[in-house]
């Protein structure tokens, strides 16, 4: 692919167009959906800028894992920018294969964290913070998708899974990233006033 020119003017009248040439309004389930996939890349991408500049021993693996995912993303939104009729033969669609990866890595960092006991509050270190905040969007993301799925059935079951899954790798990864910062987990105090 080459992008020769950024601006196309069809926005100007509040439409886009996706993959295949149909044209949308700009909020458009579609639309919305892709762009909170978006959103969420964006968000992983102020962690990553965060972490390169923290310490820790898995610092190296984590950083892995979300320019993977950042990757992943773009064939989500890909897919989402995609009417099912104007899918191409051999086109890549995230499914089984990005979700059993998510999985492992959801298994294999929960090992080491001490079992929660509370419920735990958005924050710690920076990168943290970032990674709890790409969490909610990405649970945005599922409930945008899940309305785009109402309206156009063929539409993204692997993406479901995936934001599905990756919602919760996020909330291992807050759990991580703090714990090796030396930041421990802000727990939800019920009723708690000042």
């Amino acid at each position: 692919m080459r992008i020769t020119r950024v601006y196309t003017r069809t926005g100007d009248r509040g439409t886009t167009r996706l993959v295949g040439g149909a044209e949308r309004r700009k909020n458009d389930v579609r639309i919305e959906a892709y762009g909170t996939v978006d959103e969420l890349n964006a968000v992983l991408g102020l962690a990553r800028t965060f972490g390169a500049q923290a310490d820790g021993a898995g610092r190296e693996r984590i950083e892995s894992m979300l320019a993977q995912i950042q990757n992943e993303l773009f064939d989500v939104g890909a897919d989402l920018a995609t009417a099912p009729a104007d899918r191409w033969p051999g086109m890549h669609l995230v499914g089984d294969e990005e979700v059993t990866r998510l999985e492992g890595w959801i298994d294999a960092l929960n090992e080491d964290l001490p079992p929660l006991k509370d419920f735990i509050l958005p924050g710690g270190g920076p990168v943290g913070a970032f990674l709890h905040q790409a969490r909610t969007v990405c649970r945005r993301g599922e409930r945008a998708l899940v309305s785009l799925i109402d309206v156009e059935p063929d539409t993204g079951e692997g993406c479901l899974r995936y934001l599905n899954r990756l919602s919760d790798l996020l909330f291992v990864l807050c759990r991580v990233v703090n714990r090796d910062a030396g930041v421990a987990d802000v727990l939800w105090q019920k009723g708690r006033s000042l």
